[in-house]
């Protein structure tokens, strides 16, 4: 099985990268690729740059990274109760590829926060919307409090609680 995961967020010290990384390694069969999306950036979407620009050859790269896997991970950081703006950006030029950019493949949605809220209302937005995109969403979570529950030295979660629930999300990608 070939997994791929990446965070939703642009930032180089997401910890939404590390739990999605770390999520994926719990899937001790597959074959993992880690995706940033600093790798597909482009303009600011718009039919104006779209009839101008075409598909832009980063949307089509991602869109062939969906078509490559047999399963996504996908953590999302959480902006002002929404989708960072580099992720949506990627997802709306992407989706004009192919508005079931998602391919019917199984999923694994998550998000984390430093804050007790973990990122739940993008998840909750991203779990809404993602069959409408083709995603079958097998699980999803949200991880509160990211620091007080996963120990970054050690890259493992100090809860042994949030630990066996990531593990059983991610084994319902193999079923």
């Amino acid at each position: 099985m070939k997994i791929l995961t990446f965070a939703a967020s642009s930032s180089s010290k997401s910890i939404n990268k590390t739990l999605a990384t770390y999520a994926a390694s719990l899937v001790k069969s597959a074959d993992v690729e880690v995706l940033d999306i600093n790798d597909y950036e482009m303009p600011l979407f718009s039919e104006d740059k779209e009839a101008i620009l075409g598909q832009p050859k980063e949307a089509k790269a991602f869109y062939q990274k969906i078509t490559q896997a047999d399963a996504l991970i996908i953590s999302f950081a959480e902006h002002n109760g929404s989708y960072t703006a580099a992720y949506k950006n990627l997802f709306d030029w992407t989706s004009r590829i192919n508005q079931k950019l998602f391919q019917n493949k199984p999923m694994v949605l998550l998000a984390t926060s430093p804050g007790p809220g973990g990122a739940a209302t993008v998840l909750n937005a991203a779990v809404t919307s993602a069959p409408y995109f083709n995603g079958d969403v097998k699980a999803s979570l949200s991880i509160p409090s990211f620091y007080d529950n996963f120990d970054v030295a050690k890259n493992t979660f100090s809860s042994q609680e949030l630990l066996t629930i990531l593990t059983e999300a991610v084994s319902s990608l193999s079923k």
